[in-house]
Formats: C-alpha cells, structure tokens, sequence
C-alpha cells in the first residue's frame, strides 16, 4: 500500500511565494511570521492579486474593527455560518481563531456542532440565530428580527455587522468549497 499523497492547496493554481506580488508577498510572510505557518486561503487566493487585495481588504473591515460585536463573537458568526454552510475550511481555520480569541477549548466545537447548545450568552444565542437567518434564508429577514436583536442590546450598526460578517463569509465558505481549499494542519490544535 502507497501512502496517501498529501491534498492539495486547492484544485486551482497556486503561485509560488516568488512569483506573487510585492505587497501580497509582504502580506502572507508578515501572517506566517505571526501564527509560524501560511494560512492555506492565502496562498489559494494568491492566483488572482486583485481578488485577493479585495477578499482581505473587506475581510479586516468586518472582523478587525472596534464595535460592540467582539472579535470573539464576530469569529462565532463565521463558525456557525460556515458549518450550516459545510465549509470546512472555515470552521476548521476560524474555529481555531475563535478558541484563541475567546479563551476556551470548547468553543469552536460547540458553536460548529449546535450553537444553540453551546455555553454562550442568550445574547450571542440571538446574535447567531440572526446571522443563521441572514446566512440561509436572508429573504425572510424582517422588523420581528431586528427587534429581537434590539431587546438584547444590539443597536443598528451591530446588526449592520452581523449580516456583513455572515454575508462576506457566505461567500468565502463558497470560494473555499469549489477550490477544495484544505485547512491547514497547524489550526486543528490551536488554542486546545
């Protein structure tokens, strides 16, 4: 028996490092400098510059900004949408942000299995009942939601957040997907 080739990146080309621009290359060396290996999405979506400068422009607007949504729960957003999605890339990779980002273990495991069991907040439960909604039957989004959000504190700006968050990754659990976009071994023990 032959061992098994190792996956792929993705089904479409990926650049060698040396052959990617100048301010993309910066960009993946300063990640694998920080976390000490390159996220598999980077190099995926390194083939097409322009898509790429975009994808993580949008990216750091949603989820690196100060609100009242925390980093924390914007990643919970991300997990649970990605899973009703079965993008395993992204449950995979922001699983293991969202554990290093709220401090627990457990977390990322809960909100990907059943958000609805898992050890969160009956706000962060309604915050994710909202994104699940905007992420799987955004037609059907009405003023009964927005209140609901309301009576827990959200204010229109968090909402504004909440259906960005779960829009913009509707559509990177798309991308990643198609390309058969493997998650990177290094993230399955991260924040464990």
């Amino acid at each position: 028996m032959t061992p098994a080739q190792p996956a792929a990146v993705s089904r479409f080309p990926v650049p060698e490092l040396k052959d990617i621009p100048d301010d993309i290359r910066e960009r993946i060396l300063a990640v694998q400098e920080k976390s000490g290996f390159i996220p598999n999405v980077f190099l995926a979506l390194a083939h097409r510059p322009d898509e790429f400068r975009a994808f993580f422009a949008y990216h750091d607007a949603l989820m690196e900004k100060p609100g009242n949504l925390s980093k924390a729960e914007r990643e919970m957003i991300v997990v649970a949408t990605s899973a009703a999605n079965q993008c395993q890339y992204c449950v995979i990779a922001h699983g293991a942000i969202l554990r290093i980002r709220a401090k627990n273990p457990l977390i990322a495991d809960q909100v990907a299995a059943n958000y609805r069991k898992a050890d969160i907040t009956g706000r962060q439960k309604a915050m994710l009942d909202f994104a699940m909604k905007v992420s799987q039957t955004a037609h059907l989004v009405g003023e009964a939601d927005f209140d609901a959000l309301k009576s827990h504190g959200f204010v229109e700006a968090d909402i504004w957040d909440i259906t960005a968050i779960a829009g913009f990754f509707g559509m990177s659990n798309r991308l990643a997907n198609v390309a058969n976009i493997r998650p990177n071994a290094e993230f399955y023990s991260l924040g464990r």
